[in-house]
């Protein structure tokens, strides 16, 4: 199904139906998934987790027996086991064990086969019964398929202990990697060495990873273990990463060997970040003496050629891929296009529109641009050209398509076609054990585990289950998942699925009170999130709107509102508190939604720094997003722009990709 839109009167009018309601599944109507009603087994469920907290265990049995089929009946036999693996793993009075000591543990095991809980209690066991050292009993539960590296490594002594030395063949693939492994290795590797598996090409593999990862500490143990040729060789490549200019001096680098290339290679790469033009000339250099794989110069020229645009080489590196075509990448190339398009250089951006391998060349960005290039030579023949580009771009639904249909005046189209899942593959799918223990955790509050048991299950399925997953999740409000479902199974079109209307109510709510678009908060928060309140970045962001806790507690203190940190993951505070940090934003860069957004994903300083640059020499508005020196912002701004029209659809309030004050901004 094809969505379209026509502008009438300066406003944007749905020419489709059904676009804020149900969607239209192909050859069914599809009603909700019945699922099974456990409600007042979940009030049961509760109290008897309430019942373990406080010891009651009269009263744990007594509501344990009314559980029988109920979904998350393992998760209190797993809570009552979990608490007693350090008893079960210990002998009795007489250092002896007895028969059938391990029956419940086998039998939760038997019961939980290939589930989450039952791979997590074998793990726990496991460890419980190395911290013990009962090492027959380990190796009986211990599943290769279903460790760690500390097990594996337990099991491996357990193996030694027990004078079984053949284990020790497969050590090599534990010790033989770039980082510092667990002290529970340290009997195995120190057997596998004794046992002469420790070889001076295994030993300069590892020194090798561990240096080019930067673990130089590491790297200079693991060189104290070689013969007297490769520690010396060793002793080099450790001068030659502090300094690598010492590529300069060839005497020192020895004999034309493997191991000669190698560190004069991993020189190369540390002095490129210092300084890329000594970098291409000393490649070269050593090229003449040691006669590196074509390949192999091929990658680190382009590597070069990337760091001398970096440091400003621009002309240089652009003399450099028009006597060196081999060298051309796409993301060479846009760098050099961002730049022309930043000092509207029309004539360069054509020659390097050209230069682009066919296939970036015929993507939608660089035919959008292709196209605006080919305006401005303002001939009839070159002014069609460019219609035809931005209509091919305009039959998609994207960021370059958006804008296209603007230049153009035509409605936009969102090829919104539902993915195709059927009433008896949904209802079979809701009545899946794994899915039904997620969706009661979900319900219970307990998202970690309910998150958990549903990748456990998604994870085995067909994509065609998947899909079905993802409607069953839309279903549940769990939007995260029905959006994960279509990434997983590379399926675009279903807009139901992918921009779900999660928290209308809320967003509706501070949007009217605070003047804000209600698309726009629904895009940042798609965008940041995909609507998983409880989320946390590994920068420290929090919650649906990423709100880092320091602007959090700056926002709501402008607002005489008190927080704190765990308050974030609540959707109602996330909410209010992101919705106003982007007012903010939006009042201070006078509406321009591209210029708040990519100060909401960069810091408004940075926009501040970025729009003070090119203040001399003010580009439009697509060729300052085009340009945002941020990879990750210039995405985050497109998305952003383009997510919005897709939920003003969705609601049914359409809005126009671009204001006519964005689209006649000059930054």
């Amino acid at each position: 199904m094809l969505t379209a839109f026509s502008r009438r009167n300066g406003l944007i009018t749905c020419l489709c139906t059904a676009l804020a309601g149900a969607a239209l599944w192909p050859n069914t109507t599809l009603l909700a998934a019945e699922a099974p009603d456990f409600g007042e087994q979940r009030a049961l469920y509760q109290s008897a987790r309430d019942a373990l907290a406080d010891n009651d265990t009269d009263t744990y049995h007594t509501v344990r027996e009314q559980l029988q089929g109920y979904p998350l009946l393992p998760y209190l036999e797993y809570s009552v086991l979990s608490d007693r693996l350090t008893t079960l793993s210990q002998t009795n009075s007489d250092g002896e064990r007895t028969d059938g000591q391990f029956f419940e543990i086998d039998q939760f095991l038997a019961q939980n086969r290939d589930t989450y809980l039952g791979d997590r209690l074998e793990r726990e066991w496991v460890a419980a019964l190395a911290r013990e050292n009962r090492g027959t009993e380990l190796l009986r539960y211990h599943n290769p398929a279903n460790t760690t590296t500390e097990l594996t490594c337990r099991a491996m002594q357990a193996n030694l202990e027990l004078g079984d030395y053949t284990t020790l063949a497969d050590a090599d693939r534990l010790w033989n990697v770039s980082v510092s492994q667990p002290n529970d290795c340290d009997p195995v590797f120190e057997a596998w060495m004794a046992e002469g598996f420790l070889t001076p090409d295994i030993a300069w593999q590892r020194f090798s990873k561990t240096l080019q990862a930067g673990n130089s500490n590491l790297a200079r143990y693991i060189s104290t273990l070689m013969p007297a040729r490769e520690r010396t060789l060793a002793e080099l490549y450790l001068r030659v990463h502090r300094e690598p200019e010492r590529l300069r001096d060839f005497d020192t680098l020895g004999a034309d060997n493997a191991e000669t290339r190698e560190i004069i290679l991993h020189g190369i790469r540390r002095l490129m970040s210092i300084d890329a033009p000594l970098a291409m000339l000393l490649l070269q250099a050593h090229h003449d003496v040691h006669r590196f794989p074509d390949n192999t110069m091929t990658e680190h020229q382009r590597m070069i050629a990337l760091r001398l645009l970096l440091q400003g080489f621009i002309g240089e590196t652009e003399s450099l891929l028009r006597n060196t075509p081999e060298l051309v990448t796409e993301s060479l190339v846009s760098w050099i296009l961002r730049d022309a398009l930043r000092s509207q250089d029309w004539p360069r951006v054509e020659e390097w529109i050209g230069r682009l391998p066919d296939d970036a060349r015929h993507s939608e960005r660089w035919r959008y641009w292709q196209a605006r290039m080919l305006e401005q030579k303002h001939t009839s023949e070159t002014d069609a050209q460019a219609q035809a580009l931005y209509r091919q771009v305009a039959d998609t639904r994207s960021y370059y398509g958006f804008l296209s249909a603007d230049l153009l005046g035509i409605d936009y189209e969102l090829q919104d076609t539902p993915v195709a899942v059927d009433q008896p593959q949904l209802a079979a799918l809701s009545t899946l054990p794994s899915i039904e223990r997620a969706r009661e955790l979900y319900l219970l509050g307990d998202e970690v585990n309910a998150r958990n048991e549903w990748q456990y299950a998604v994870r085995h399925m067909t994509p065609e289950q998947v899909a079905a997953s993802g409607k069953l999740a839309d279903e549940w409000g769990w939007h995260r998942n029905s959006i994960q479902a279509m990434i997983q199974i590379g399926y675009w079109d279903d807009m139901q699925l992918r921009f779900p209307l999660a928290y209308s109510d809320q967003f509706a709510s501070v949007a009217a009170d605070l003047d804000i678009p209600p698309q726009l908060l629904f895009a940042i928060a798609r965008q940041e999130s995909a609507f998983m309140h409880d989320v946390r970045s590994p920068a420290g962001a929090r919650g649906l709107m990423q709100l880092m806790p320091g602007t959090a507690r700056e926002t709501a203190l402008g607002a005489g509102l008190r927080v704190n940190t765990a308050d974030l993951y609540q959707p109602d505070i996330n909410i209010t508190l992101g919705s106003r940090y982007l007012a903010g934003l939006l009042d201070e860069f006078d509406g321009n939604r591209a210029l708040a957004a990519a100060a909401y994903n960069a810091g408004p300083n940075r926009v501040r720094q970025w729009l003070r640059r090119s203040a001399d020499n003010p580009v439009p508005m697509d060729i300052w997003i085009e340009t945002i020196p941020f990879l990750e912002t210039r995405g985050y701004v497109q998305n952003v722009l383009a997510y919005s029209v897709i939920y003003g659809v969705r609601m049914g309030e359409p809005i126009p990709f671009l204001t006519p004050a964005e689209a006649g901004a000059e930054l």
